[in-house]
């Protein structure tokens, strides 16, 4: 019997924060996603999480969900999961980059089921994985003080801090952190908070701080300009927001870059992440899985490139489903010394408590 997709199923659901969380473009207390579902004519599973935020990925669950019913689940009904061809009409649909990674990363997943294998383990990757931990926009005090306690909590070796507050506050926040934290990897992202003229000057005043890596201290413009900042920087530039699919990634490339960041939901899932990890390996420079504000759920998805990574440079940053109160997994994830041992097991269908997806779905 063929093995072809018979059914796609959405769960929209949203979590709780334990704080209200800071970003560059949002203050939240909750966060939304939608858990896609995918099954075969066979009992076959794959599953995926979308990270559902407007300024992230340009959609809100209604519109995922519409995206669904009228473009993808068309095109998904009776397509064998292992048919690239079939599949390159998902990828050709213009726009709906968030629908067509969390269909990526639920065609990879089912592939694991279905071989029993974890992906981390089919691309030869290890099973250990270490974790850096994301201090968000508070005051400087505040983030000194989460800083130490994830480090004495569960033992992480490097932080990411997130500035953009004013150059004034992220020198504060970082001298508050290092007198907290003592000798530690810390690196920096701005989510392009600052002028592309005043970067230099920034990156200089953070260097001597004692930071390793600059993120997106401005936009990053691929090309030339790019050559021409990172010329001026004193630290590497860690290429992040600017950096959306393979296409840009070259460009980035041939301008000098050095450091990417990957997520699975800002490129094509698994797929396209895994061949700009490949293309920026093939030139000497390498390739982190950053956040993106997953769950468990998301982060494991996110830790079987991680593991497969040929030339990653950071910590994977997907810790933080450990903001979270409440999620929808039978168990959360565990980090010890900093690092997180991969299950063995093949799928993420069996990770998620389905009752309790149900139970967190929005009024």
């Amino acid at each position: 019997m063929a093995r072809r997709i018979e059914r796609v199923d959405l769960f929209p659901a949203r979590l709780p924060y334990a704080r209200k969380m800071t970003w560059a473009s949002s203050s939240e207390s909750a966060a939304d996603f939608m858990v896609l579902r995918l099954v075969t004519n066979d009992g076959a599973i794959g599953c995926s999480e979308g990270v559902v935020k407007l300024a992230w990925t340009g959609a809100t669950p209604r519109m995922l969900a519409v995206a669904f019913e009228d473009i993808f689940t068309p095109l998904l009904i009776g397509l064998d999961p292992d048919d690239e061809k079939a599949l390159e009409r998902i990828v050709k649909v213009r726009e709906n980059n968030l629908a067509k990674a969390m269909i990526d990363v639920a065609v990879w997943d089912m592939r694991a089921s279905i071989a029993q294998t974890p992906l981390w383990k089919m691309w030869g990757g290890r099973r250990r994985v270490d974790l850096s931990w994301c201090v968000t926009r508070q005051p400087p005090l505040d983030m000194a003080r989460e800083a130490e306690n994830a480090i004495a909590n569960h033992g992480f070796r490097a932080l990411k801090v997130k500035g953009g507050q004013g150059v004034d506050i992220d020198i504060a926040a970082l001298r508050e952190i290092r007198r907290a934290v003592g000798d530690i990897l810390i690196y920096v992202d701005c989510n392009r908070a600052y002028a592309v003229a005043d970067a230099p000057d920034y990156v200089s005043r953070i260097a001597d701080e004692g930071v390793a890596l600059a993120e997106d201290p401005c936009a990053l413009e691929p090309g030339r300009a790019f050559g021409d900042l990172k010329a001026k920087c004193r630290l590497p530039l860690l290429v992040d927001g600017d950096c959306r699919d393979l296409a840009d990634a070259r460009i980035f490339l041939e301008s000098g870059a050095t450091a990417f960041n990957l997520k699975l939901q800002k490129a094509r899932g698994f797929t396209e992440n895994r061949e700009i990890a490949a293309a920026a390996h093939a030139v000497g420079a390498s390739a982190d899985v950053g956040l993106f504000g997953e769950s468990s759920l998301g982060s494991l998805a996110a830790l079987q490139l991680a593991a497969a990574l040929p030339s990653a440079a950071l910590p994977a940053e997907v810790s933080g489903f450990l903001q979270f109160q409440d999620e929808y997994v039978r168990e959360p994830l565990c980090i010890k010394d900093g690092a997180i041992e991969l299950p063995e097991t093949a799928g993420f269908s069996d990770f998620i408590d389905w009752a309790k997806l149900e139970r967190l779905r929005p009024g």
